[in-house]
């Protein structure tokens, strides 16, 4: 499988980046961490923004950085989208996107009708960006770093300049990319929701260090390390709708080991999704459970057993065929139920969120 291979080591006043990685070269990787952690420091090296004294940088076995070689940024075959779009004010939107076209070079990879039609932009394009909401000139800032024909996609937190509103408006396009196209994507973020959402593969970055790196699911389900994506730690599903209750309007998503019911939504069976359960939301018991509020009670085996932060408390992973999922249990119900790696138990499931 295509991958990148990326080695960087630069020292700035009061700031270090020392990384080394191997990240896929298809599918979204997530550059995950808080303000100040290197994410966009490691994007810009990628991108050749920045020249790190020490660095090394391998795109599907071309080189584009080493110790003799330095392939410079507008010779790199990427498209780079900034928080703010960055459009030609005196341009028009189709005028922005032909400028991205005349940097391409060779085979395009999206045709221009294909972004547009992508990102939703066909009905804007003879518009100027000062009449665009902000969402829709992120739309168009994305449909012109695709027109470069790019053969990698670097994004730097497209989303954090925009309201709420907004970026729940925009989501649904960069999932058509995530789905649509054949580009590896790497994707900087702090938020939580969106790297739940996009991402396939994540790294977590601190103090310019990668603290973990691996694909999305089994990295939130590790408890040696747990990573809190936001209020709590958690694992995500891959799932696909299966049936729709219309009486008691519940939804019930499969996975790879069980099923799941949450609130019912406007989707059709056999439609793919990605569902978060928290581990505050999981609850253990030896033999099943009577009668009970809780919906969605599924057989499992304890995988392995490891502390939380505070000393009262552990943090349970489960087997559920090949999916997997944490619980969070007081040392003393964890001693008393017998909790240990092997351990067959009833797992109980009281909320999941599906990510949309």
């Amino acid at each position: 499988m295509p991958e990148i291979a990326a080695r960087f080591k630069l020292d700035w006043p009061g700031f270090s980046l020392d990384v080394d990685l191997h990240l896929p070269g298809k599918g979204v990787t997530a550059l995950f961490g808080h303000s100040g952690s290197g994410k966009t420091t490691l994007l810009r090296c990628i991108a050749g923004l920045e020249r790190p004294a020490h660095g090394r940088l391998v795109f599907n076995d071309r080189t584009w950085q080493d110790a003799g070689t330095w392939l410079p940024t507008h010779r790199r075959p990427i498209g780079y989208v900034f928080q703010e779009a960055s459009l030609f004010p005196h341009l028009s939107v189709l005028g922005n996107l032909e400028y991205g076209r005349q940097r391409s070079a060779g085979t395009a990879r999206v045709a221009l009708d294909q972004a547009v039609a992508l990102l939703g932009i066909d009905h804007l394009l003879q518009r100027k960006p000062d009449s665009l909401s902000g969402g829709e000139r992120q739309r168009v800032g994305i449909a012109r770093a695709l027109a470069v024909s790019p053969e990698i996609l670097l994004m730097d937190e497209p989303l954090a300049a925009l309201d709420l509103k907004r970026k729940q408006e925009i989501l649904p396009y960069l999932e058509r990319l995530h789905d649509q196209l054949d580009i590896p994507v790497i994707y900087v973020s702090h938020a939580p929701d969106e790297v739940a959402r996009l991402a396939d593969h994540l790294v977590v970055l601190d103090a310019g260090r990668v603290i973990t790196a691996g694909p999305l699911a089994e990295t939130l389900a590790r408890i040696d390390l747990p990573i809190r994506l936001g209020e709590d730690v958690g694992v995500v599903l891959e799932a696909t709708v299966d049936h729709i209750d219309e009486t008691w309007q519940l939804m019930r998503v499969t996975f790879p080991g069980g099923s799941l019911w949450t609130r019912a939504r406007d989707l059709p069976p056999g439609r793919r999704v990605r569902v978060r359960v928290l581990a505050r939301d999981v609850s253990l018991a030896i033999d099943e459970p009577g009668p009970s509020s809780i919906q969605n009670i599924l057989p499992a085996t304890v995988d392995a057993v490891g502390p939380d932060e505070h000393p009262g408390l552990l943090l349970v992973r489960v087997a559920l065929g090949e999916s997997r999922l944490v619980a969070r249990l007081t040392r003393r119900s964890a001693e008393q139920l017998g909790i240990v790696a092997g351990r067959p138990v009833h797992v109980q499931v009281k909320s999941v969120a599906l990510m949309e």
